[in-house]
Formats: structure tokens, sequence, C-alpha cells
């Protein structure tokens, strides 16, 4: 299943994106980056279907690791060719965005600057693919 970030905001050279860069590196599924300007329409080709999109909101589900990795494994096990993760500018989603996704995610009721939450989304990404394959990165308190 392809993990496809659409992020608002160009990342470029930050500790952030060198922590975006090494999760990517570190990921055995597909990923995808895309980026967006931080206002107008942003484009993308059409999602690999059947996808699902997941909304980084601060008013979403927070869930434990292991839990968000159970998701993303139900979902490869149903046929869902693509997953993307749409992470806004600092004016969050429309409430049309909002009510069209599959998943509101939260990383707690934190609000995160962007950039930070798309190192904190690929670290968990990497987590949750190392999780379903048995790999010791996650250790489980």
């Amino acid at each position: 299943m392809l993990l496809h970030i659409i992020a608002r905001g160009k990342i470029g050279r930050s500790p952030e994106g060198e922590l975006v860069d090494r999760y990517a590196k570190r990921l055995t599924w597909p990923v995808k980056l895309t980026e967006w300007p931080d206002t107008g329409a942003g484009k993308v080709a059409d999602p690999v279907t059947p996808y699902r999109t997941v909304l980084l909101d601060e008013r979403g589900r927070a869930m434990a690791s292991e839990d968000f990795a159970a998701l993303l494994g139900r979902w490869r096990d149903e046929g869902v060719r693509e997953t993307r993760f749409m992470i806004g500018a600092a004016d969050g989603h429309s409430d049309a965005e909002r009510a069209s996704a599959d998943l509101l995610l939260a990383f707690g009721p934190a609000t995160w600057p962007h950039m930070l939450a798309r190192a904190m989304l690929m670290e968990q990404l990497y987590r949750a693919t190392t999780i379903l394959a048995g790999h010791p990165y996650h250790r489980a308190g």
C-alpha cells in the first residue's frame, strides 16, 4: 500500500526535513511526499484506488502506535492501494475536508507546527510498518 503524505508548505532543508528524509529512507512500504503551497489549490494525481484519506487534525482521534499499525494493516489486507495523509497549513482543514475524510488523526490534544507534524507522521508510519513486520524498533512498555 502506498503511503502518500500531502502537506501544505515547503519543508526544505531543515531539521524537520532531515527527519522526514531519514524515516522515508527507512520505510519498506512505498512512500510518496507531495508538497502544496500554503494557500490555494494543490495539484495531485488521482489516487490509486481503492484508497483512504487521513487528515491530521487536532480535533481528531489520538491513537496508540499499535492501534495505528493495526488500522494500516487492516486497510492493506482489505486491498486499499493508497492511503493519503493530509497535513494542512496554519488554518487546518475545512469542514468539508473533515467530513469527507476516512479518519481524523491527532497527535494528542496539542496543536503542532505542520512541519513538526510531518516529521512525527513519518516516524509513526515507520513505527507502524515495523510493528506489522515484527521488527524490534517498537518496544511497547
